[in-house]
């Protein structure tokens, strides 16, 4: 009998024991969680895209109340909704909405593109680049098989004629296309703008244009036509000056190839 009262009364002093010191570890250890973080965190779209530049939605909503004037306009998904709700989380004003969406940078499509080897393995971009760059002649153009397509969670690329195309209407700049293209030839603009070059190739144009009819062969007419010398060829490519531009179309309507789109012009789903 004796023996069962101090088994017993030892497990009472050892279980009073450890909820003291679980009690004083909870109090030493706590460690405050803002409120907002939470509030934050449903404002935003939950695609943990990373467009805004953080580990995900909850990186982002760590760096807002972080105190160190990060903007809450850095969420393209989540568009001015996101931005409204979270100003009013922070007792901020609401900052202007960032509209930038995805550009396919090749116009090589079918037609235009000559093919090198007839690729019959998984019908994935990522698996075809592993078999030699891919049946495509240019190893700096659209591969044709749609990962893009895949990942886009507003369904906003289509496959025409073996080349990704984007509904600008759709997209919403989650960037969700540009980390799995193979060939690195999808970017994020400003929406606003109109003009852009559909091409990547960096090759000097009797090789460019062996490979794609469709291509930037960097003959220079649109650079030296453009009225506010806003375009330059740099490695056989003609880039746009966007803080010149001012987006009169007349570089898309001298262009040879027709490699340099308008938003407008440019076939959508």
């Amino acid at each position: 009998m004796n023996s069962m009262v101090v088994a017993v009364s030892s497990v009472t002093i050892i279980a009073t024991a450890c909820a003291a010191l679980l009690c004083i570890a909870s109090k030493v250890m706590y460690v405050h969680v803002d409120e907002r973080l939470e509030k934050i965190q449903e404002a935003l779209p939950g695609s943990n895209c990373g467009a805004c530049g953080y580990a995900g939605c909850s990186g982002y909503a760590e760096a807002l109340i972080s105190g160190e004037g990060v903007k809450s306009n850095l969420c393209p998904p989540g568009g001015e909704d996101a931005i409204n709700r979270i100003s009013e989380i922070l007792g901020i004003e609401p900052e202007e909405a960032i509209f930038i969406i995805a550009v396919v940078r090749c116009g090589g499509n079918q037609t235009a593109r000559q093919s090198k080897m007839s690729y019959e393995g998984i019908q994935t971009c990522y698996a075809a680049k592993q078999v030699f760059g891919g049946e495509s002649a240019c190893a700096y153009g659209c591969m044709g098989f749609g990962d893009c397509v895949a990942v886009c969670p507003d369904d906003a690329i289509c496959m025409d004629d073996g080349l990704a195309r984007v509904n600008r209407k759709l997209c919403r700049g989650c960037g969700m296309c540009i980390k799995v293209c193979p060939n690195k030839i999808i970017a994020m603009e400003d929406g606003r703008r109109k003009t852009f070059i559909a091409c990547s190739n960096l090759e000097k144009a009797a090789q460019a244009r062996k490979k794609c009819t469709n291509c930037c062969f960097g003959c220079g007419k649109c650079m030296r036509e453009c009225p506010e010398k806003a375009i330059t060829v740099e490695n056989n490519l003609a880039k746009i000056d966007y803080e010149k531009c001012t987006d009169c179309g007349h570089c898309a309507e001298t262009c040879p190839t027709k490699c340099v789109h308008e938003f407008n012009r440019e076939p959508v789903s």
